[in-house]
């Protein structure tokens, strides 16, 4: 679908709060991709998330939307669900995807999708939500991927509670910012939505 500024149903502030972008809208499942930290410059335009989208198979669309108004955490969380319910009336299938705060907010907004996958996510937020205490909690196929020498985020205790839930678990020889290995961790997120959706 062409890049499209949506009024969605219970979007904040009564208000368009979501762009939409990528695919031409006749896949038969689409992957919502939750941006980093929008007051650190994360959008829609995220090269990890970008990656993602351009490794899909043509089968499968990708969403990327940006964020609202900064609501701590709250509202971010408020836009994935949003975006994901107004997927769902249009796909068969939905996966969720986020990088960094992004990969949080996939990991605390997962109900009711089909797949899960979270890059280098955050282990909490500043408001208490606890990214870890949910993992447990994912009733879908998860894969949680992080970079071996990540000190931004601390991914690995998400990652050791998706590994105790029996989730997909990938470490990189990466930082937090994959510089030179997003084209390969764009293949890996694609494969994985590629097979559970």
């Amino acid at each position: 679908m062409p890049t499209e500024r949506l009024t969605l149903p219970g979007g904040r502030n009564g208000r368009a709060s979501l762009d939409v972008s990528d695919g031409d809208g006749d896949g038969d499942a689409v992957v919502v991709a939750c941006p980093p930290h929008p007051q650190h410059g994360g959008t829609r335009h995220d090269g990890r998330l970008g990656a993602v989208s351009d490794a899909l198979p043509e089968r499968i669309d990708c969403l990327r939307f940006d964020y609202g108004p900064w609501d701590e955490g709250r509202g971010e969380r408020a836009d994935a669900r949003t975006a994901c319910t107004w997927a769902a009336d249009r796909y068969d299938s939905v996966g969720l995807f986020g990088y960094s705060f992004g990969g949080g907010v996939a990991l605390l907004a997962a109900d009711g999708v089909d797949a899960v996958a979270a890059l280098s996510p955050v282990a909490e937020f500043d408001d208490g939500s606890d990214v870890v205490a949910a993992v447990g909690g994912i009733d879908a196929p998860l894969w949680v991927g992080y970079g071996r020498r990540d000190d931004a985020v601390d991914a690995e205790r998400v990652a050791a509670a998706a590994r105790d839930a029996g989730a997909s678990v990938e470490r990189f020889d990466a930082d937090h910012f994959f510089v030179g290995r997003e084209p390969r961790v764009g293949e890996r997120v694609a494969g994985f939505f590629d097979a559970t959706l």
